[in-house]
């Protein structure tokens, strides 16, 4: 049996991995972020902790280059210009891969969770922000500098809310699980979808106006790309029995001709919080 490590980097945790050959978890292990500087001995020290493994895969969230640098992540402390993978390999003195989180979580949704047996498939994640990974005909797509699926910047509002990336308008100011929060004027997401479920009709509102800005964005991607099936990960997308059909019914009206064409498979994520973990420990094989 082959063993993979891999390591999923959150704004607050960093979770790692070790799968077999058929991507079951063996053993999994979860530290507090630390800033940027930090970041390459922590990752070391958590690769040691997970046993012997084959290799190991890292997902980061933000501007990943191919050769595994961090450009720009604006919810990861410090974390510009960090060349990361050289910083690891450096230290282990073995290849290591690096890519964007969400591409990881992709991938693994597409590999062993809920888009199994699509080949052109959108994972949306929706945390503090939104990421976005992109599989077309089979193949996982990083752009020509590795920055696709950057989706949570799409603008959808102009002169909206001011994102930490520096710009006004951005999807995730309006459907990620902190605008959430906004909407509800404070209120945990968590709490206010648990409103919504008992039928409280300020919250059934407040999270109808939440999927209408989800349905926003999933339109588009659907507009520009055509998949077949479209995740949506995180907390609040896979514990939810509101939240779900208020983003379908909002999404079947905005798509363009919705009455005229085969609308994609959309469908909360399985893989929970170890997607993205997964998935980096997956990087290897897929190259």
């Amino acid at each position: 049996m082959t063993r993979r490590a891999g390591i999923d980097v959150g704004g607050t945790k960093c979770l790692g991995v070790a799968i077999d050959d058929d991507a079951v978890v063996q053993v999994s292990i979860r530290r507090p972020t630390p800033p940027a500087n930090e970041l390459a001995d922590l990752l070391v020290e958590m690769f040691g902790e997970l046993g012997e493994c084959a290799s190991l895969g890292i997902g980061v969230p933000g501007l990943i280059t191919p050769d595994g640098a961090i450009r720009a992540s604006p919810n990861l402390r410090g974390a510009t210009e960090i060349p990361l993978r050289a910083q690891l390999e450096e230290r282990l003195n073995s290849r290591v891969w690096v890519d964007n989180d969400a591409n990881c979580a992709c991938l693994a949704e597409y590999e062993v969770g809920a888009a199994r047996g699509f080949n052109d498939v959108w994972m949306v994640t929706l945390g503090t922000g939104i990421g976005g990974g992109l599989i077309c005909g089979g193949s996982l797509q990083r752009g020509a500098n590795g920055h696709a699926g950057e989706i949570g910047h799409m603008v959808v509002q102009l002169d909206g809310v001011k994102c930490p990336c520096g710009r006004f308008g951005c999807w995730e100011r309006y459907a990620s699980g902190s605008a959430l929060s906004h909407l509800a004027g404070g209120e945990r997401g968590e709490s206010l979808i648990a409103r919504a479920t008992l039928g409280d009709p300020d919250a059934v509102a407040i999270v109808d106006e939440f999927a209408k800005w989800i349905a926003v964005g999933l339109a588009n991607l659907t507009n520009l790309t055509d998949p077949s099936c479209i995740v949506l990960g995180g907390g609040l997308a896979t514990s939810s029995d509101v939240l779900m059909p208020a983003v379908q019914k909002w999404f079947s009206e905005m798509l363009y001709s919705p009455q005229h064409r085969a609308h994609p498979r959309l469908c909360a994520a399985e893989l929970g919080e170890h997607a993205g973990a997964i998935g980096a420990a997956l990087l290897p094989t897929h190259e």
